[in-house]
């Protein structure tokens, strides 16, 4: 049994007013701190207008008592009540495989499990954070690199190939991605609020962007790098050259920017 005062309300605990829950999705709350009081005389104006431009504190909160979850190694910062930390690894195979998907997709090759009845907190960020739920995304999907945060232990993590060697090179992609299928739901990483993301959802149809702006896709959608014109020359003369081309049926998240 336990209690914890001045965070967020936990059966019967009180909560700190300067703390918002922003989004709730199985195990998964993502809060926000209203304002950093954390500050010292000379960094105090930032801290002030950081807060007005959206530039928040934001955690994850696991609450373990609905499901095991599976995280980027290093994520964790504390917990309290029954909490209990595996490898996530079954056999020297697995641990090959893992180590494999670390290297090709940015991500940590080992994925700690943590599992229990208590609460997990992750490490705070500035970056704007996700919950999905992979249900909705058409039997998978697709994050960009280093976007992968945590997910319910029910979630299958694999690779994806490119659909071409162009993708990779040409698509400003690494050869392999990470793929997130099964039933559950995940926490993303975004450089972008979800407020600015704009989502596409296809039916036997294509998107052409120009840049790898898109931060998730759905899995059954099929990658490939094209020109932007049907002959050299019209590339050339629309000034775009290359795009990255998402056909098939599904869905897209995409930036409005490029990464910085």
């Amino acid at each position: 049994m336990f209690s914890i005062n001045n965070f967020i309300p936990f059966e019967g605990s009180q909560g700190n007013d300067d703390i918002d829950i922003v989004a709730e999705r199985g195990a998964f709350k993502v809060i926000e701190y209203k304002r950093d009081l954390s500050v010292y005389p000379e960094t105090a104006a930032t801290a002030y207008f950081s807060a007005q431009m959206n530039v928040h504190k934001r955690q994850v909160v696991c609450d373990l008592s609905k499901s095991n979850v599976t995280l980027q190694a290093g994520a964790m910062q504390w917990t309290i009540g029954n909490v209990n930390a595996t490898t996530g690894v079954k056999g020297v195979g697995d641990f090959f495989g893992k180590a494999l998907k670390g290297v090709v997709t940015k991500e940590s090759a080992i994925k700690p499990e943590y599992t229990g009845d208590g609460l997990l907190v992750l490490e705070p960020t500035y970056k704007y954070l996700l919950l999905e739920d992979v249900a909705d995304w058409n039997g998978g999907l697709v994050v960009e690199d280093g976007m992968f945060l945590a997910s319910e232990a029910d979630v299958k993590h694999s690779l994806v190939a490119r659909s071409n060697v162009s993708s990779a090179v040409a698509g400003g992609e690494g050869f392999f991605n990470l793929s997130l299928e099964g039933r559950g739901i995940v926490a993303l990483e975004s450089f972008v609020p979800r407020e600015e993301l704009i989502v596409m959802n296809l039916q036997d149809d294509e998107v052409k962007i120009d840049g790898n702006m898109a931060v998730a896709w759905s899995k059954s959608l099929r990658f490939t790098v094209e020109r932007s014109g049907k002959s050299l020359i019209g590339s050339a003369a629309s000034g775009e050259g290359l795009v990255n081309v998402y056909r098939g049926t599904g869905k897209i998240l995409m930036a409005p920017v490029r990464k910085f």
